[in-house]
């Protein structure tokens, strides 16, 4: 059984997991507005891949005996200016995200909890590569989002990434 703060931080992860998805699908319609369906492709399957974050870290508190509670899922608000604008703004979240992670892990050592710190270990370095890829991407639209050519072959890039669901997610 999990200490009860463990539990109770782990269960708002998944809750703020699930608001990423949801997030990064009110991105991909930006995207979509902007006729811009690469950039559109990349936010759906990072909305997957967020839910499927959810998901494990759910399936953790099931094995280990706790309930799941599922809050509910706030309405993006964001506006944005530019095309640049969601990119930015998914780099910020997931530098959140990343310290989300990084305090239930700091709580895990406190208490002991290695089950947890172990489990918690592949969210680390998924937000490493989370937080590269959103910083990757501003910096290319800033190098070519201005030419007309440019952007075009970004999003032709960003259109070929394919869903692939994590063959190697954390032990449970």
């Amino acid at each position: 059984m999990l200490n009860d703060k463990i539990a109770k931080l782990i269960n708002t992860q998944v809750n703020k997991e699930l608001y990423s998805g949801y997030l990064y699908l009110d991105f991909a319609n930006y995207y979509a507005n902007e006729g811009l369906d690469g950039f559109e492709h990349w936010y759906e399957v990072q909305a997957q891949e967020e839910r499927d974050h959810a998901m494990m870290m759910r399936r953790y508190l099931i094995d280990n005996g706790v309930r799941v509670e599922f809050e509910q899922i706030a309405k993006p608000d964001k506006k944005f200016a530019d095309r640049t604008a969601p990119l930015k703004a998914g780099f910020e979240h997931e530098q959140y995200v990343t310290s989300l992670i990084n305090n239930i892990y700091a709580e895990a050592f406190a208490l002991k909890d290695f089950k947890t710190m172990q489990f918690l270990d592949w969210f680390i370095k998924e937000q490493g590569e989370e937080e590269k890829n959103a910083e990757d991407m501003i910096k290319k639209m800033e190098l070519f989002g201005n030419d007309a050519k440019g952007l075009y072959a970004l999003n032709q890039e960003l259109a070929a990434r394919v869903y692939a669901p994590s063959a190697t997610g954390p032990a449970m």
